[in-house]
């Protein structure tokens, strides 16, 4: 008899868990996919064309809410937890919810998920979403890229549109991510790479991207895995780097599944510590050693810069920070914060009483985000509605928290500056020795 399973997820991981686990395999019966984290990604389908032939009307998918009546009404036997970057209470909250309308909870790992490359692969991964994945797999590239070597990075899934279409996407300007119609999120980690000459695919089938990916036009050496939320790597790595931060002191030991990604490590990370209290940054020192004691640990910085500082000296401003890492993230001093505090702005502004729309229902489901604005731009309506709350806000200025240039996308009618941040090294060991001996162990020229 078949096992009929649900897939829980948030159109990412519960996608890739499907592909190289149940995608044609006799023994289950995926009934469904449930979604959560992200507005508006359930009730589509999992489409045919990716399912496999066991599955020739698609996959639907529902909202995370509906599972206890989904498990009975589907006969479900077996339910596959299948997103990041949640607290174990969350995890085993849901796992409560699966045994009492009895069925079973999975966590799928390593060995059954991961998909071997090829070329050699390093990953870049982090405890949660916010920590510095981005400007830490930008440093390895260019540490790669100064020794001659092609880099192909690929990204995290974040495939929130027609599924078919972000089968496979590649992305190598800026051009690219308008034609691919990418949200906010999506550009927010692909931006950074194109602007700076470098080849980025994301999508849905993660094996198929590989493939693409190995055999990119401009050449491959090296992939770069660029991980999201604080998840393993889709992957099989040949070096594992972890990103940790001192703002959020413990949390490497207590997010799902960010202590997996941690005690895989082969480099940890600390970053931030230019801006982190030193008994914080002691705690996640004692915490990589408990659980990852073989890991090189690289201590690192996060330096702000900003357009124009005499924006935000002695005004009162309106910080628009990275919306992923507002909200599942629970982050409350980003980028952005920093750049107000360092250049000198007499006060931020709460946003929440100039909210509208889908930024509002936001703020209701996230109400711990407090006197910062999410730059949630997941579709045409909630770009219109920051454009809107950014625009109503009774401030001097705006400073731009996100990696992407908010300018090009909505009409921001008020001063406002572009914060930039990349990782720096503090002492020995750095990421130019861990590149070196990478190139050297896998005989890169």
């Amino acid at each position: 008899m078949k096992r009929n399973v649900i897939i829980i997820g948030a159109a990412g991981r519960d996608f890739h868990n499907f592909n190289t686990y149940f995608r044609g395999n006799d023994n289950f019966n995926v009934v469904a996919f449930t979604a959560a984290q992200i507005p508006d990604i359930d009730g589509r389908k999992y489409p045919a064309e990716l399912a496999g032939e066991l599955y020739p009307e698609g996959i639907p998918i529902y909202g995370e809410e509906d599972l206890p009546r989904l498990i009975k009404e589907l006969k479900a036997d077996d339910c596959v937890f299948s997103y990041s970057d949640v607290t174990y209470q969350k995890v085993m909250n849901v796992a409560s919810i699966v045994n009492a309308a009895g069925a079973n909870m999975m966590l799928l790992g390593a060995k059954d998920t991961m998909v071997k490359s090829t070329k050699p692969v390093i990953a870049v991964g982090a405890v949660r979403t916010g920590c510095g994945k981005s400007q830490t797999s930008r440093r390895v590239i260019e540490l790669l890229m100064a020794k001659g070597l092609k880099v192909v990075a690929v990204r995290h899934p974040m495939p929130y549109g027609d599924l078919v279409a972000q089968k496979v996407q590649r992305f190598a300007t800026v051009d690219d991510l308008a034609k691919h119609k990418c949200t906010i999120e999506e550009m927010e980690e692909y931006e950074p790479h194109v602007v700076r000459g470098n080849v980025i695919y994301a999508g849905v089938d993660y094996e198929a991207i590989l493939r693409e990916a190995e055999k990119d036009p401009d050449g491959c050496d090296v992939i770069l895995w660029d991980g999201g939320n604080n998840d393993f790597p889709f992957y099989k790595p040949d070096l594992n780097i972890t990103v940790v931060d001192p703002h959020r002191p413990g949390h490497e030991l207590n997010y799902y599944p960010g202590e997996t990604t941690l005690r895989m490590a082969d480099v940890a990370i600390i970053n931030k510590m230019d801006s982190a209290a030193p008994e914080n940054i002691q705690t996640v020192r004692e915490n990589i050693e408990k659980v990852a004691p073989k890991a090189t640990v690289v201590d690192g910085a996060s330096p702000i810069k900003v357009d124009d500082p005499a924006v935000i000296k002695g005004k009162r401003v309106l910080v628009v920070e990275d919306g992923p890492t507002l909200t599942h993230g629970e982050m409350k001093i980003g980028a952005g914060t920093v750049a107000a505090q360092k250049f000198g702005a007499s006060k931020l502004i709460d946003p929440r009483p100039y909210t509208v729309g889908k930024l509002s229902e936001t703020f209701e489901i996230y109400p711990n985000i407090g006197t910062l604005l999410p730059a949630m731009g997941y579709g045409e309506q909630q770009l219109k509605d920051l454009e809107t709350t950014i625009n109503n806000t009774d401030c001097d200025a705006v400073i731009i928290g996100t990696p992407i240039d908010l300018n090009r996308l909505i009409n921001i009618k008020k001063p406002n500056t572009r914060v930039y941040y990349d990782l720096q090294e503090i002492g020995n060991p750095n990421l130019e020795e861990v590149i070196d001996d990478f190139v050297k162990k896998h005989n890169l020229k």
